[in-house]
């Protein structure tokens, strides 16, 4: 038996189990911080929508108040 042989055999069978796990665990790391980041994404866009909304609620309201006179 040379010395690779050797080398081989006394590897852990365990190595590619561990090295699946920490892609795994990379993966999940970077959907979480991908959630995270679409969580705000979305935050963001409903209060934009939401202000939109309140803008032109306003803006009838100002139109349709008593003694405007409309031409």
């Amino acid at each position: 038996m040379n010395d690779k042989e050797f080398d081989q055999k006394q590897e852990p069978e365990q190595e590619p189990e561990q090295n699946d796990n920490e892609t795994i665990l990379m993966a999940l790391d970077q959907i979480s911080q991908t959630i995270d980041v679409m969580t705000s994404v979305v935050g963001r866009l409903r209060h934009f929508v939401q202000e939109q909304e309140s803008t032109e609620d306003m803006e009838v309201r100002d139109a349709m108040r008593p003694g405007r006179t409309l031409h």
